[in-house]
């Protein structure tokens, strides 16, 4: 007899991230928050050092692979979002009663938690900034507001500087300073080498998905802040022209998964040679053609054909990459729509209630000699945040981390002198941030040893035992909230992830098909934008051939480049979102059955829009099979009720 399945729940609890070991992470972790504590112990300002190695710590659990320019704003904008938390909390805590405390911090937690619906990085910003405000208002000190923000700042910018400055260890080929997009390229690359090596096999969609993440990888790594408009150096200019080349390869082995005939091993090693050209900063050698039998296939080499050019000319020409299509409105509908605003009642609920209950416990002694009250809210800030999980795996998982790193700091500050061994100690953990961030129980561990290290070198007694306390009331209290109704419909982050993939889908396939008109109000994508959309494909589908490739400029080209990735990029966070919703416990798994089917549909209509594409490209017209395939997902997803922009007129 075989053994039952684990809940989903408990299955994502005890699943941990694989990969080599970061060791240019790790080596910035034990560069940041120790030496930090130790400068601030030598100029007698200890308690600026132990803000500036937290706010280091806090950058280090955002320090992941990419590029240096992407890692600045990656970085920068959530340690200056906890910088200003810990402003407002300073001077909150110190000129407010409790009860106005606890309503100014819950509507920073109401703010935070609609800004946090953006993206990941306004995530982090949002977590940083309740963060900030539970130490600034729970952490009274003689220094001001401003030297407090000051420190933290110098904290986290001491973490940027060196991961701006420090080479990765074996990825010195060429220019150092872009190894991070010269292993993002490379891997878009052998993604595709990848993907066409499975076309036809039971692999073939995770590959896909594996090349949709490396090319948002990729994307991210290359499109950092800059204050030039196009790339300024010729390596860089080279890496933009290299990662231009991928982007016809990717979409040529799309539409050659979509057709699903295995293809030869010869098809792939031309982007596995190209891959490792990328990485060894070399030229490409001879390239293998592959067959030119299909359209897809002839796609397919012309790509690679371009790919080689690109690869031996010195440096690429000055042109703007395909980026992410979101300005302000877009951000403003994430935040402020129906995703945001649950999400952010949850937040400002459960920071403001464990502000509050922090405070009575506080005022009424159950601290004993603690005086900092802190702890209580920022767990919840954590345990809240559904990008760590789901709700009962975060929760499992932080309360097995924090009693784990409690009895284990509690084993150290019994043995390791003062204050030499606890900064010591504080180092070690911050070289294993990077390694622990692959498991929320294991970084919990680890963040708990390194703060608890903290606190006591800035003179706090040892406190082992009210940090599991607060840490499981936590918990519970965000079990409850996390379950409590809230006003509007259940799953909204889920489905409003879901309506973006739809208008970005929607996009896509109007452009494809060459649509002129514009977009009107929303409404459902029933059947008349399927009535629509069959005879704008019909109307394509009777158009002569027309060498379409010849006359297609390369701005229009770069337009559908820049769709069709906003469309499985948006996808892909689709799909994450409905995966981390499926394994919550059933009371609320609930409310997002059946979201998994829309994405697939979804993502079967893009799929489909991108062999479109490439077939238009070679012959002008769609064959019946395209047709076909396309009137099935968009009567499909009539039958879904997704809500998507119709297009005024075909």
């Amino acid at each position: 007899m075989s053994r039952p399945a684990a809940p989903l729940w408990l299955a994502h609890a005890l699943r941990a991230q694989r990969g080599p070991v970061p060791w240019s992470a790790v080596i910035r972790g034990a560069l940041a928050a120790g030496p930090l504590l130790l400068a601030g112990l030598l100029a007698d300002r200890l308690p600026s050092g132990v803000l500036a190695a937290i706010a280091a710590m806090l950058a280090g659990i955002n320090d992941r692979p990419g590029s240096r320019r992407a890692c600045v704003r990656r970085l920068g904008m959530p340690a200056l979002a906890g910088a200003l938390g810990l402003l407002a909390g300073t001077y909150a805590g110190l000129g407010l009663a409790a009860v106005p405390l606890t309503l100014v911090l819950t509507l920073l937690g109401l703010v935070a938690g609609g800004v946090s619906a953006v993206g990941p990085v306004a995530s982090a910003a949002g977590t940083q900034l309740l963060v900030g405000a539970a130490l600034g208002a729970g952490m009274p000190a003689a220094a001001s507001g401003w030297q407090r923000a000051l420190a933290f700042l110098a904290g986290a910018g001491w973490l940027i500087l060196l991961r701006l400055a420090l080479p990765t260890p074996g990825s010195l080929a060429g220019d150092f300073r872009f190894d991070g997009e010269r292993e993002a390229v490379a891997d878009v690359y052998g993604a595709v080498a990848d993907l066409l090596d499975a076309v036809g096999g039971d692999l073939a969609p995770a590959r896909r998905a594996a090349l949709t993440a490396a090319l948002d990888h990729a994307q991210d790594a290359l499109a950092g802040p800059r204050l030039r408009r196009y790339a300024s150096s010729a390596a860089e200019r080279r890496l933009h022209a290299q990662y231009m080349a991928a982007l016809p390869l990717a979409e040529a082995a799309t539409a050659l998964f979509w057709a699903g005939e295995p293809l030869s091993a010869r098809a792939a090693d031309g982007p596995r040679r190209l891959a490792a050209a990328v990485r060894g900063n070399t030229g490409t050698g001879p390239l293998p053609a592959p067959s030119r039998s299909v359209p897809a296939l002839r796609a397919l080499d012309d790509a690679l054909l371009r790919a080689a050019e690109a690869f031996d000319r010195a440096e690429g020409p000055h042109q703007r990459l395909p980026t992410r299509r979101r300005g302000l409105r877009d951000a403003l509908r994430a935040a402020f729509g129906t995703g945001g605003r649950e999400y952010g009642l949850r937040v400002a609920l459960c920071f403001g209630a464990s502000a509050a209950i922090a405070q009575a416990l506080h005022h009424t002694r159950w601290y004993g000699q603690h005086q900092h009250w802190y702890w209580l809210p920022a767990t919840a800030v954590f345990l809240v945040k559904p990008d760590l999980g789901p709700l009962a795996s975060r929760v499992l998982c932080r309360a097995a981390g924090t009693v784990l790193g409690a009895l284990v700091f509690a084993g150290f500050a019994a043995l390791l002198p003062r204050p030499a061994g606890l900064i010591a100690l504080v180092a070690v953990c911050g070289a294993l941030v990077p390694v622990a961030a692959r498991h929320f129980a294991a970084l919990t561990a680890v963040v708990t040893v390194l703060v608890l290290a903290l606190v006591m070198v800035g003179g706090e007694p040892q406190a082992c035992a009210g940090r599991i306390g607060e840490t499981l009331l936590a918990c519970a209290l965000v079990l409850v909230v996390g379950h409590l109704p809230m006003p509007g419909e259940r799953g909204a982050g889920v489905r409003a992830r879901l309506a973006t993939a739809g208008r970005a889908a929607h996009a896509y396939l109007v452009h494809v098909l060459g649509e002129s008109g514009g977009r009107g109000d929303s409404g459902d994508l029933g059947e008349p934008a399927t009535r629509v959309a069959r005879e704008s494909v019909g109307a394509r589908a009777a158009h002569e051939p027309a060498h379409h490739a010849a006359r297609e400029s390369f701005d229009t080209r770069a337009e559908r480049w820049a769709l069709r990735r906003e469309a499985y990029r948006t996808l892909a966070e689709a799909r994450t979102a409905i995966a981390l919703a499926a394994a919550e416990l059933p009371a609320l798994a609930r409310h997002t059955a059946g979201t998994e089917a829309v994405a697939e549909v979804l993502e079967r209509l893009v799929d489909t829009t991108t062999a479109c594409a490439v077939h238009l490209d070679d012959t002008g017209r769609l064959t019946p099979r395209h047709v076909e395939q396309l009137q099935d997902v968009l009567g499909e997803l009539g039958i879904q009720g997704i809500k998507v922009p119709l297009p005024a007129a075909a």
